[in-house]
């Protein structure tokens, strides 16, 4: 039940992580506070389909 799902920075768009999930515990979208290299802060990261 794992997948490997991107994440994405709210801010600036871009696709800078990736981390895996379990869908049968967390059925919606991760959100996780990540550090953007391009904005130099950390910013929310959400999950991409």
């Amino acid at each position: 039940m794992r997948v490997i799902v991107t994440l994405a920075c709210t801010e600036c768009g871009d696709r800078n992580y990736t981390t895996s999930k379990n869908k049968r515990t967390h059925p919606g979208r991760l959100e996780m506070r990540k550090y953007s290299p391009r904005l130099k802060k950390y910013t929310i990261h959400r999950e991409t389909r």
